[in-house]
């Protein structure tokens, strides 16, 4: 996503430099959208992480399976 919101930036600054106001405004639209979804994402991603972390960590399985494993 953060690829397709680069590569509408830099079409957007380009159409914008020659003139093409219609499809600069266009990019520029497509490009917040697509950076929009990407932090959505990343932010989903590192709430998952931390949920998944303390999870483990306050997990009373990983003290038997150590014990078992030594």
């Amino acid at each position: 996503m953060l690829r397709w919101a680069v590569i509408c930036l830099v079409i957007s600054l380009i159409a914008g430099v020659l003139g093409l106001t219609n499809v600069s405004v266009f990019a520029k639209r497509l490009s917040i959208i697509f950076f929009a979804l990407f932090f959505l994402g990343f932010l989903a991603l590192v709430g998952l992480a931390y949920l998944v972390s303390s999870a483990v960590v306050h997990s009373e399985l990983v003290p038997a399976l150590v014990a078992a494993g030594a």
